[in-house]
């Protein structure tokens, strides 16, 4: 099973390569917006706990998206592996990862960061809001601290996972194809 952890400031690329991952090695997209999206829709318990402290602005607590990815790991048993995307944001979330795929006998077998320096960062986050109508890709002062607020509180998750021999760090600057190769390479290493 190939548990993959794609990591990235918003803008590196994550969604344009995980798209071509997914195809590639037959895996199930993890996304915690996306399943907190569909478990609200759906109404489950989980849900509706997530909704009601969305509606009152409050982050929703990591027991509650482990739990949505306890689930989705339930519902997908047959899979060939996961890609998480958007998770672990903080490095009490990626132990809270390990002990719920430790369960499954199934734990991440690599994070690939996608490294862009800042400044093309907020170029990339820029010029996407004028074609996705995203409002926080839209205003560069919002874009400077996302981008910051990344490498604040999610950097250290890179640092736990290098730790456990499992990060690699990919330049996130150039040709999509050529970068798709080298994540390719490394997984294939990490195997």
């Amino acid at each position: 099973m190939l548990n993959l952890v794609l990591f990235g400031p918003p803008g590196a690329g994550k969604g344009t390569q995980s798209e071509k991952l997914i195809r590639k090695y037959n895996l199930v997209h993890l996304s915690t917006g996306d399943l907190l999206r569909s478990q609200i829709a759906a109404g489950t318990e989980l849900g509706l706990r997530a909704k009601q402290l969305m509606d009152q602005g409050l982050l929703v607590p990591d027991e509650v998206v482990i739990g949505m990815i306890d689930n989705k790991l339930r519902e997908n048993q047959a899979a060939q592996g996961f890609i998480f995307d958007g998770f672990p944001r903080t490095v009490l979330q990626a132990e809270a990862l390990d002990q719920l795929l430790s369960l499954y006998k199934a734990p991440i077998t690599i994070m690939v960061a996608l490294v862009v320096n800042d400044e093309e960062l907020i170029r990339r986050l820029l010029k996407r809001g004028e074609t996705s109508g995203r409002p926080d890709d839209r205003d560069e002062a919002t874009a400077r601290r996302r981008v910051s607020v990344y490498n604040k509180e999610t950097m250290p998750v890179a640092d736990y996972y290098g730790q456990q021999g499992k990060f690699a760090a990919i330049d996130g600057i150039g040709e999509i194809d050529d970068i798709f190769q080298t994540i390719c390479q490394k997984i294939e290493e990490s195997r």
